[in-house]
């Protein structure tokens, strides 16, 4: 079976703390599919941005209550994988942002 490193990553995450991240300790979030692991996620980034990863941390993000009038709803649950590189590689993706 072919993975599709595509449909691991989702989307970049782009916020004031994630950019804080990358410039500080080399840590880039995305939001990923929500039945990948660790391993899957690894290999996608490596694939997919041509970078060696030292290590994948992964967050179950619960979906906030959100009330419109007398109708309660719920946000989807998602995947968040923050990932750190090896000393000396990059992500060019992000270089400019």
């Amino acid at each position: 079976m072919q993975i599709d490193h595509y449909n691991i990553i989702k989307r970049p995450l782009i916020t004031e703390k994630t950019t804080i991240q990358k410039e500080e300790a080399k840590q880039f979030s995305f939001e990923v599919d929500k039945h990948s692991n660790r391993m899957e996620i690894k290999n996608a980034i490596e694939h997919l941005f041509n970078t060696k990863v030292a290590a994948v941390r992964t967050i179950q993000v619960k979906g906030k209550r959100k009330r419109r009038g007398r109708i309660m709803g719920k946000r989807r649950d998602w995947k968040k994988a923050i990932v750190t590189l090896m000393p000396g590689h990059k992500i060019e993706f992000f270089e400019g942002i």
